[in-house]
């Protein structure tokens, strides 16, 4: 079965990349990831599940708590909030020092403005404007974050505040950051949007995006975000989309502004220059057909009841192959919809790399007496 590039879509992790002999770059940092965003594969990786200070990173959840509110329905992007005593910079000693969008008490600010003011700003006074918005307080604003934490199975992850800044008991890793950001990326594109613009002016301040990977025009950088305290170190996430593929580079523990950057740059170039991701199946197209005793028809066509995506170094692409195994001696009536009747093995020479269901793509229901007395006879004979 040949295996060819396809668009970019959803997809679900399915075999180590690095089950395949590579050198990859070499790291200056505590930790980091790079993802393929179609499938999820973590390419290469350093201490990936190593408990790390966000810092603003935080500020991704902050920002996916807000988009799923707006797809339940439960705020507008247009929808107008009066900004609180709390999320005051100057009168606030917690943000002394910190990033701020530099709101002020009573102002009349936009979802939308605030969420710009969160993601380009990484504004600290903006984000406490939110959570007051969306869950009444910032306690409750965190209770839902880990609640989507919890969703989205980011198992060594925990927040205690709705912007980063030092927390005890604060921490997560870069896998579960990659995670994160895969679910941000997929989510409504124009919030996504919101991560790829490099200033934003509010009263009369005007401030840079501090992702400097979005002015570098060979990488196609359109996202996500850095964050820094002195307990975190400089970390950043950054994806950049190469044709029809993106890729997720977090880096934790960065020695610099610019050392992270340089480190989350290497690791999308590496994953470009040498990576494919391809789909092995398309839902619901026939693969392969076999015989069915005793049904009507006598025959069904099997294959994969989902898209299935892999991303594969550019030198084994074409020496993987796909097969199909049956699990059972004989296929016999009733057949259901979707049915698991096999596997789907990708393998390469002698050796499996994964493994996915294969089911039938139509029912095949119990054929008339006839037929069945006839299909007996001859599975004894």
């Amino acid at each position: 079965m040949a295996l060819s590039t396809t668009a970019f879509a959803e997809g679900q992790p399915a075999v180590d990349a690095l089950a395949f002999p590579m050198t990859a770059p070499a790291i200056d940092a505590a930790s980091w990831v790079l993802m393929d965003a179609t499938t999820g594969q973590i390419l290469t990786s350093g201490n990936p599940d190593e408990r790390r200070n966000p810092a603003s990173l935080t500020k991704l959840m902050t920002g996916y708590v807000v988009d799923r509110a707006i797809d339940k329905k439960r705020i507008t992007r247009d929808d107008i909030v009066t900004v609180g005593q709390d999320a005051w910079g100057a009168g606030n000693p917690v943000f002394k020092g910190s990033s701020l969008m530099f709101l002020k008490p009573g102002e009349k600010v936009s979802v939308r403005d605030l969420s710009r003011g969160v993601i380009i700003d990484s504004g600290n006074d903006a984000c406490v404007a939110l959570a007051d918005y969306v869950a009444g307080s910032q306690a409750n604003f965190v209770t839902m974050m880990n609640q989507y934490v919890d969703k989205l199975g980011l198992s060594n992850t925990h927040f205690e505040t709705v912007h980063g800044l030092d927390a005890p008991g604060q921490f997560t890793t870069a896998r579960d950051l990659a995670t994160l950001s895969r679910a941000i990326i997929s989510g409504e594109p124009d919030f996504y949007q919101m991560y790829s613009e490099k200033s934003l002016t509010w009263n009369g301040i005007t401030q840079q995006n501090r992702n400097g990977l979005l002015w570098d025009k060979t990488l196609h950088v359109d996202g996500l975000k850095t964050g820094h305290t002195e307990s975190a170190g400089f970390n950043i996430i950054a994806s950049s989309v190469d044709g029809q593929r993106r890729l997720i580079a977090v880096v934790m523990g960065g020695k610099s502004t610019k050392g992270r950057e340089e480190q989350a740059r290497k690791l999308l170039t590496w994953g470009q220059t040498n990576f494919d991701t391809i789909q092995l199946f398309h839902a619901g197209k026939e693969i392969g057909h076999e015989n069915v005793w005793y049904g009507n028809p006598h025959s069904v066509s099997l294959g994969s009841e989902k898209d299935v995506f892999l991303a594969l170094p550019r030198d084994a692409v074409q020496k993987v192959k796909a097969k199909y195994v049956i699990d059972r001696k004989d296929l016999e009536a009733p057949i259901k919809l979707h049915e698991q009747v096999g596997t789907i093995q990708l393998v390469e020479g002698d050796k499996t790399l994964a493994s996915y269901p294969l089911v039938a793509l139509k029912p095949v229901e119990e054929a008339g007496l006839i037929t069945r007395i006839s299909d007996y006879i001859k599975q004894k004979l």
